[in-house]
């Protein structure tokens, strides 16, 4: 029989973990088939419990359901626990498990960029104070090789703070306002976007003036569409390294495929997909 693995959330019409994960399940010959689910949010209850009569084997968890998804589990991951919000969950034995592959997957795709060892050297600026900013705050502190310090920048300062100070993982973490944030430009060595600022159809708009961005300072966006954001456009032309947000939504769906299939799917072939769903709606 067919497995059946899927997205919860609303809306999901825009999302490309459809054809991604299918196209993984027919390069392994795995019989399954991943389908987006539309949940109204007044039906939500009602929809996981359908899901799980389905027997359904896994499936990712986006906006507005991370959190709430949490209290129809059997299991919680630490991580996912502590950063309080869950993408991915897993079928075990009748048992549903969640997990969160936001955060190590971010990681994952900026390590691409910069060498595990030289992490433990650097200054990290992430901008927001939101569920993507703790996926990957938290991550980053959880690394054996974590960030020399880490900034981090929100129109609230206390809510930045608060964030900081609810990680379990000790690290050198501060919380600043976005106006401290652009002087702080001259001595951090990866800036992270978190927010939705710059993403389709709000081009035009900025999370941060780069002006005094480090020359081969990374400068990363969460955001792939589009694939290079004003912003990220300025830190090329500002001597910066960017760096967007493809990589992230690759690897976090490939570690979710993993804790589904225990097989690993062909990363390149993954980004292949999408970037060609991307160039297409260009």
């Amino acid at each position: 029989m067919t497995q059946l693995f899927g997205l919860i959330g609303h809306p999901v019409g825009h999302s490309l973990s459809p054809a991604m994960h299918n196209d993984a399940f027919k390069r392994l010959g795995i019989d399954a088939h991943y389908q987006a689910f539309d949940i109204d949010p007044a039906q939500f209850s009602t929809a996981i419990q359908g899901l799980k009569a389905l027997g359904i084997k896994g499936f990712n968890v986006t906006i507005p359901y991370k959190v709430d998804i949490m209290e129809h589990l059997d299991e919680i991951d630490p991580l996912a626990q502590a950063i309080g919000a869950v993408n991915t969950v897993c079928n075990v034995e009748g048992r549903y498990v969640g997990y969160n592959t936001d955060g190590e997957g971010y990681v994952k795709s900026l390590l691409q960029v910069v060498n595990e060892r030289e992490l433990s050297a650097k200054h990290v600026l992430i901008i927001g104070a939101g569920g993507a900013a703790k996926a990957i705050f938290y991550t980053l502190a959880s690394q054996t090789e974590k960030p020399k310090g880490i900034y981090l920048a929100n129109r609230t300062v206390q809510r930045a703070d608060a964030l900081i100070g609810a990680c379990p993982i000790e690290v050198e973490a501060e919380a600043v306002s976005l106006l401290h944030a652009k002087e702080l430009l001259q001595e951090v060595d990866i800036v992270i976007n978190t927010t939705s600022v710059g993403m389709h159809p709000n081009i035009d708009e900025e999370p941060l003036d780069l002006q005094r961005v480090q020359e081969g300072a990374i400068v990363s966006d969460i955001i792939y569409n589009p694939l290079e954001t004003k912003w990220l456009k300025n830190a090329d032309q500002a001597g910066a390294v960017p760096h967007n947000g493809v990589g992230m939504f690759i690897m976090q769906g490939a570690l979710a495929f993993e804790k589904w299939t225990g097989r690993a799917p062909d990363k390149k072939a993954m980004e292949a997909i999408v970037l060609k769903h991307l160039n297409h709606k260009k």
